[in-house]
């Protein structure tokens, strides 16, 4: 049986973008065209066109290796019911996905994006990504959420400031003509001793229980929620505020976890992917759909030209 483009370019749209599963998607085919097409048939057209979109996402790869700022976010997907991360590096203008079974450095040395990538990342503070030698900046839309918790639930009432701070800053830095503030101004100054008196007030609120005399545990001394985020922010200050003094940073990581969600419905929607073939090929065929789509191009024409 002879199928042409535009057919196999319809079932890839239905099963990668619009997330139908493969027999939902086979079965919609024969409802409205009454002729059946078999799951293994589709299966067959995801990976022509897996094959087909080599060069176009290694030309992908290589436009978010040039840019400035590049969001990164990973998430939990299951393969064969084990539990594996799919990683995501994206700009207004261009996705990547990559799929491992690690969450860590290995995976992000394998995908071949930070290792080389001299911009600024923009991510959510997993350590793996402090390993390498660009600049980074830290979503505050996790912060302010921990800021919340910390505020609403445990009265901490330099969270509450501090929730404020961020928000008057983002602002600041939106209103100045060139979407961030001069290094030398009053203003910076002025964020930047109040964010520091902050600090300094909540570690005074939370200073580490005294050391009981019994037998020492191994590791760390665990530590409270308001302790391990006060530590965050007053280490990684630089990176908190960075929004501030560079136009093209972002106050938040809502680009990366855009990007990401589709995904995460996919699994809920199909469930979880039942080969390492069919989680690769969704990943390359999903860059492509989610860059065209966000640089304006029709999606079904677009895998229609894949084919």
């Amino acid at each position: 049986m002879q199928y042409g483009s535009r057919i196999k370019s319809l079932l890839v749209y239905l099963n990668q973008y619009q997330l139908l599963p493969y027999e939902r998607t086979c079965q919609l085919v024969e409802d409205l065209f009454a002729h059946t097409i078999s799951p293994g048939t589709l299966y067959n057209w995801n990976a022509d066109c897996y094959c087909n979109l080599k060069s176009t996402e290694e030309q992908i790869r290589q436009a978010i290796l040039a840019s400035e700022v590049v969001h990164f976010d990973e998430t939990g997907i299951r393969q064969h019911s084990k539990l594996h991360w799919l990683h995501t590096a994206s700009t207004k203008r261009f996705t990547y996905y990559g799929l491992h079974a690690r969450r860590g450095k290995e995976a992000m040395i394998e995908l071949g994006l930070l290792e080389n990538y001299t911009g600024c990342a923009v991510h959510d503070h997993w350590k793996s990504y402090f390993k390498y030698s660009c600049d980074h900046s830290l979503c505050n839309a996790h912060h302010l959420r921990e800021l919340t918790y910390l505020a609403e639930q445990d009265q901490q009432d330099w969270a509450a400031a501090m929730i404020g701070l961020l928000l008057e800053a983002k602002e600041m830095s939106e209103a100045a003509s060139e979407n961030c503030l001069a290094e030398d101004s009053s203003e910076l100054a002025s964020i930047r001793l109040r964010y520091d008196a902050l600090i300094a007030k909540g570690l005074a609120q939370n200073l580490p229980p005294p050391q009981r005399l019994e037998k020492k545990k191994r590791g760390r001394r665990k530590q409270s929620k308001a302790k391990n985020l006060l530590d965050r922010l007053r280490d990684y200050k630089a990176e908190a505020l960075a929004f501030l003094t560079h136009p093209l940073v972002p106050f938040d990581n809502n680009q990366g976890e855009r990007d990401i969600r589709m995904a995460k419905l996919k699994q809920k929607i199909s469930g979880c992917f039942r080969s390492k073939g069919g989680a690769t090929s969704f990943c390359r065929v999903r860059s492509y759909i989610s860059t065209v789509r966000k640089q304006g191009i029709d999606v079904l024409q677009a895998l229609e030209g894949v084919f």
